[in-house]
């Protein structure tokens, strides 16, 4: 599976999808949150009016897609 890590190094393409799943993430805090992941949850959960818990469970979820995505464009 993708790891937080992975995910960052392409950002722009990352952060395409990630935007059509989560909506309220704005362009402007993406330089400060991507660096950390749990920054990330903890703004993902304040920006979709989420628990911490359910943010990091939907960022589990969004890398296991990522995951399943590269691998389809690998083949």
């Amino acid at each position: 599976m993708l790891n937080w890590s992975d995910l960052t190094q392409d950002w722009a393409s990352s952060y395409a999808r990630a935007k059509a799943r989560f909506p309220n993430l704005r362009d402007r805090d993406m330089a400060f949150v991507k660096k950390d992941r749990k920054r990330f949850e903890a703004y993902l959960a304040e920006r979709h009016h989420l628990t911490v818990n359910e943010a990091h469970e939907e960022v589990e979820d969004f890398l296991f897609t990522e995951s399943l995505n590269r691998e389809l464009l690998r083949r």
